[in-house]
């Protein structure tokens, strides 16, 4: 195999390990068409390359156990992406060793992060549950747990979502997208109710990379202290962040976009005194007026 070869091999694989990672249901027509591959390479990559995930078949779809999702970050997975595409290569990278290696690195992050992941042993049931509506295009109902007490939920799923270690269910409430903390919900229980997924709001799924479901988003200018722009250099740290302009002293100026002021004003917060909201000021007045609160109670 060629080293470009082996590069869109890994590519693939991480792809696919990445979509497990994050709770998906995958079939492999859609895989093939994805990937612009045939399915039988699809099924070769599922049933012999990653042969040493703990994979499910549930309804014709490919999921992994509950109790692995999440666990990987993206080194991981690359990194087991990578070692998957070379076994052909190296006879000595066997099914056996990359398992080994597979559970004794989820093993090290489970010691190392322990509770800031969300453990969904217990929870195994539901989540399979919300697996198969999506998968089926079902609606589900259940109790909600908000501040103000409980309340009877029914929607249709689109998608489980692990934010920072924390599950949410991704889905529709009459035509509107709302994200839902799993560990909030109980007495679920699937419809015999089908629904018509909306490409638009597959669309926005795609984009976002927060848990605030809301396409009406307000665009945030910032600025960054010349200590703090490598951090911002470095990755992403705010909602579709963008560099908007470097300045000559090594600070920056950028820019992100927010459905609430509390997706981002917490972060401000963090990075005082490096960082500070330019526009809205309404936004930065509203966390000037609630730090003085604090220093004053």
């Amino acid at each position: 195999m060629s080293h470009s070869g082996h590069d869109l091999l890994a590519s693939r694989l991480a792809g696919i390990l990445l979509k497990l990672n994050q709770g998906e249901s995958l079939d492999p027509d859609a895989l093939a068409e994805e990937f612009g591959v045939h399915k039988r390479t699809i099924q070769r990559d599922l049933l012999e390359r990653l042969s040493f995930l703990p994979l499910e078949k549930l309804n014709g779809l490919f999921v992994i156990d509950p109790a692995y999702l999440g666990r990987l970050t993206f080194r991981d997975i690359e990194r087991f992406a990578s070692l998957a595409g070379l076994r052909g290569l190296f006879p000595g990278l066997d099914t056996q060793f990359i398992r080994e290696l597979f559970d004794s690195r989820l093993h090290e992050t489970l010691d190392i992060h322990g509770g800031s992941y969300e453990d969904l042993r217990l929870r195994m049931n539901d989540f399979r549950v919300l697996q198969q509506a999506i998968s089926e295009h079902r609606k589900v109902c259940f109790t909600y747990q908000k501040p103000e007490g409980e309340k009877r939920i029914n929607v249709a799923p689109y998608r489980l979502i692990n934010h920072s270690g924390v599950w949410y269910l991704a889905a529709a409430d009459n035509g509107q997208a709302k994200a839902y903390a799993f560990s909030k919900i109980t007495a679920l229980r699937c419809t015999d109710e089908i629904y018509v997924r909306a490409p638009e709001l597959e669309a926005m799924l795609d984009r976002e990379d927060s848990i605030w479901l809301n396409e009406k988003k307000t665009e945030v200018i910032l600025t960054v202290a010349p200590a703090a722009a490598i951090y911002f250099r470095r990755r992403k740290l705010i909602a579709q962040q963008v560099i908007e302009k470097e300045l000559e002293n090594g600070g920056l100026i950028i820019s992100g976009k927010f459905a609430h002021p509390n997706q981002i004003l917490p972060i401000v917060r963090y990075w005082i005194p490096h960082v500070r909201i330019v526009s809205p000021e309404d936004w930065q007045s509203t966390m000037e007026q609630g730090l003085r609160a604090f220093l004053e109670s």
